[in-house]
């Protein structure tokens, strides 16, 4: 009689371990090889920057030396003109950078390649190279979140930081979004705050990829009480890193400067009733629909609470809309400084 394929449930457990230990042990494999392969693709990438600077090469030179290769060793793949003209361009564009040139073995040769080919600034192409090494992302999550521009709209909310924020032990920058891509949802219109909720809840496992890296669930209405009343936060969180609590506020409606008064209580309650001794202090976000820089620019320039304000976006916002953002914060804030230094003259 031929025996079950199906062990008892005890060996099945057993067997489920010597599973994990091989996997772990291909990826180290993988792991391995990729660290040997992007550490080999750099030296042949710092040579060829060498011999164009000091020798003159130039494409057909490299376009030469790819055929020569291929004749020599045809049993070794990737060294065409195009791959290596492209480790060049890695080791040009990081060698200068050794923190960040540490990194680049944690990503795959595609990821790279992406990463070089749809990102245009370095502040851009490193922001991606640290991400995707943190996260681990894959070539195709790699290609999802530079497509959701999550450069930009993490950029974006780096350069609004209140003083408030930006005087926290921990460091918050390149952790929240100005805007969140929300595009999942699928909500007729109009809705309430608890609809709003509810669905970010029901998809909650791609609201948090959308949060970013470092985010872990704490619960739904959290429940403060402050003398004999009582309070509820929409969503609460941590951060692994900034190792901290953060209350999301949803507003369905524009943002109102009287909305920091409601998330600066619920921050103080968490500090005082539910924070730990290890830990930091708890940050705010309230999503909105929608708001106005200069007015949230104003709200949060004298608050002492450390909350960011956000907004929601149920479609793919163009690249160039971003960076166009980008360019009007940067000249509202300098405008700012220049009365404040007119001032200081006067």
């Amino acid at each position: 009689m031929k025996k079950s394929a199906n062990p008892p449930i005890a060996q099945e457990r057993d067997f489920s371990e010597v599973l994990k230990l091989i996997q772990a042990g291909r990826f180290q494999a993988y792991r391995s090889i990729n660290v040997v392969m992007i550490e080999t693709y750099w030296s042949v990438g710092a040579y060829l920057s060498r011999k164009v600077a000091e020798a003159g090469w130039g494409k057909g030179v490299v376009k030469e030396l790819s055929s020569w290769l291929l004749q020599k060793a045809p049993d070794i793949k990737g060294y065409s003109a195009q791959n290596l003209w492209r480790m060049k361009q890695l080791f040009e564009l990081y060698h200068a950078n050794p923190k960040l040139s540490a990194l680049l073995r944690e990503l795959s040769w595609t990821n790279h390649c992406m990463i070089m080919a749809q990102c245009k600034t370095l502040e851009e192409k490193e922001f991606y190279v640290q991400a995707a090494a943190k996260a681990r992302w894959s070539s195709r999550e790699l290609e999802n979140q530079i497509k959701r521009a999550v450069f930009e709209r993490t950029a974006l909310a780096s350069q609004k930081l209140s003083p408030a924020v930006r005087e926290l032990p921990q460091d918050v920058s390149g952790v929240f979004k100005d805007s969140y891509l929300i595009d999942f949802i699928n909500l007729p219109e109009p809705y309430l705050e608890k609809d709003l909720q509810e669905a970010l809840l029901k998809n909650l496992c791609r609201f948090l990829l959308e949060l970013g890296d470092g985010f872990t669930f704490v619960g739904e209405k959290v429940r403060l009480q402050v003398g004999n009343t009582d309070f509820e936060i929409d969503l609460l969180f941590y951060h692994r890193d900034l190792r901290c609590l953060v209350a999301f506020e949803l507003k369905t409606g524009k943002f109102e400067p009287e909305h920091l008064g409601q998330i600066s209580f619920y921050l103080e309650a968490l500090d005082r009733d539910h924070k730990r001794p290890h830990e930091n202090p708890s940050i705010g976000v309230l999503l909105c629909r929608n708001k106005d820089d200069e007015v949230v620019e104003y709200a949060l320039s004298r608050t002492l609470s450390p909350a960011l304000v956000a907004e929601y976006e149920h479609k793919l916002i163009p690249k160039s809309l971003l960076k166009q953002k980008m360019h009007e914060w940067t000249q509202l804030i300098e405008a700012g400084n220049t009365e404040e230094e007119a001032g200081d003259e006067q």
